[in-house]
């Protein structure tokens, strides 16, 4: 579990996150929505220890997250960022296998895990391909099975950030992948996934953080925070919501 408690981050000389309060709750999912430029991937970046928050407290399982060990830390947190690049010609296994490194779990074992987060991300027909040659949404869902890979299963213990896993992707595949993100919250892991698609996080998501010029609009559950005021307050966008006629999440439709 990661907990967030008071937080203040500053970067440049402007505050860009301001006293930021949550919870990463096993099994459950928290997205976090807002405008660009209201915080989020500052947000990400603190509680995965990248960036040094101004005050407040950020703890992984009660514990401060500086004080725990690199390799230890990296068996129960995984992190996403939005941009995920390598510049040598490795084959799509050797790339989500490098998720393993933290573990020493045996070559026969780490295959298997392999073999499993590429069929969780839907790329496991990529698995000899080189890195290099693959276009921009395959990339993406290579990077998020070498993640789900450092974490797998997916148990109690484990938090996975994720930085706009579907910004690359066809409709298809951002719901495969958030699809896969769900099923590993399900068997017991606390994920955060930062999305822009008011939609998939109305379908995907627990509980959602909405972020406006850096401090909390509004964290609830979906129905609670995806209404048309604070949907206009902090976009600036005229919305419909209804519930889905299937599956009763809030729809939202733009005027």
């Amino acid at each position: 579990m990661l907990d967030v408690e008071g937080l203040h981050l500053t970067r440049g000389g402007s505050e860009v996150l301001r006293d930021i309060s949550l919870c990463l709750e096993p099994g459950r999912v928290l997205g976090v929505l807002g405008p660009n430029g209201a915080g989020k991937s500052s947000l990400l970046g603190a509680l995965c220890g990248e960036l040094m928050p101004t005050a407040g407290r950020v703890r992984l399982d009660g514990r401060a997250l500086g004080d725990w060990p690199g390799q230890e830390r990296a068996r129960r947190l995984a992190v996403l960022p939005q941009a995920s690049s390598l510049g040598f010609a490795f084959n799509v296994e050797e790339v989500v296998g490098m998720g393993r490194l933290p573990h020493d779990s045996g070559r026969q074992r780490d295959r298997e895990i392999v073999v499993a987060a590429l069929e969780a991300a839907d790329a496991l027909h990529l698995v000899e391909r080189s890195y290099l040659a693959l276009s921009g949404g395959e990339r993406q869902r290579v990077h998020l099975a070498r993640v789900l890979a450092q974490l797998w299963p997916g148990e109690a213990g484990c938090t996975l950030l994720l930085d706009e896993p579907t910004s690359a992707l066809d409709p298809l595949h951002q719901h495969t992948t958030l699809q896969a993100v769900r099923s590993f919250a399900d068997r017991g892991a606390a994920v955060l996934v930062i999305l822009h698609d008011l939609n998939l996080a109305a379908r995907y998501c627990d509980h959602i953080l909405l972020l406006e010029q850096g401090r909390c609009h509004a964290l609830g559950t979906p129905g609670q925070v995806l209404s048309p005021a604070a949907l206009k307050a902090v976009f600036g966008i005229d919305v419909l919501v209804q519930a889905h006629p299937e599956r009763g999440h809030p729809l939202i439709i733009i005027r």
